[in-house]
């Protein structure tokens, strides 16, 4: 570990894992900084710095962003987080990137969240969205009381396209393919620990008893959440 009682993590979990949920409830629960790569990637962008120019160029090419670039963008985030302990969502997505992140700070834990993908599969399929507000169903196990609409406005919900069947094979399969290198690399260093399951509050125990063990003084911010 760099800094004594400082904590650095990265949460990977395809999309649908509950990666979202367990990220929120680890912030709470250890008082670690969730910080996500997209929000990084969009304030950069709005803010029109330079990397964030450069970004929006490849993005509105329909280029995928450079390894080098992604790296300097998040690393220059956390270079002005060095004495904070933090949970890193979304970044890396290659070992290229991996590697970026060991040059510049340890990581203390790999937590990967390994839901299988017919589970996820039917988690997403059934996802339906209210547009305006951002409130989200599902009609397995948590749905609008009446189906079809919104709770609170009555106006219709929708179902978005990257949460349709084909979309979402689709999705998962590219998500194996990019990172099982990088679960293999960060196997290899001996700081990746997976958790399986089928449902985010039966995981969620076992990601608190692990972190209530490795986290420097069990810096708890308020119990179990």
């Amino acid at each position: 570990m760099g800094l004594k009682g400082v904590f650095r993590a990265v949460i990977m979990g395809a999309p649908g894992s509950g990666k979202g949920t367990v990220s929120s409830r680890i912030s709470q629960s250890f008082g670690l900084k969730h910080l996500s790569s997209g929000d990084m990637l969009r304030a950069n962008i709005e803010a029109k710095t330079d990397l964030g120019l450069l970004m929006k160029s490849c993005i509105d090419q329909g280029q995928l962003v450079p390894d080098d670039v992604i790296s300097r963008l998040i690393l220059s985030s956390l270079r002005s987080m060095n004495q904070s302990s933090w949970l890193l969502d979304g970044f890396p997505r290659t070992v290229a990137q991996a590697e970026a992140l060991d040059s510049m700070c340890d990581v203390d834990s790999v937590i990967n969240l390994d839901v299988p993908f017919q589970t996820i599969r039917e988690r997403l399929t059934s996802r339906w969205v209210h547009l305006p507000s951002g409130r989200v169903y599902n009609i397995d196990f948590n749905p609008p009381k009446k189906p079809g609409l919104d709770d609170v406005t009555g106006e219709p919900l929708v179902q978005r396209d990257d949460d349709s069947p084909e979309t979402v094979t689709r999705r998962l399969k590219d998500y194996e393919r990019q990172t099982q290198p990088v679960l293999e690399y960060y196997r290899s260093k001996g700081v990746l620990k997976t958790f399986t399951g089928t449902e985010t509050n039966k995981i969620w125990p076992h990601v608190h008893a692990f972190l209530s063990r490795k986290i420097p003084g069990n810096q708890q911010a308020r119990g179990k959440a």
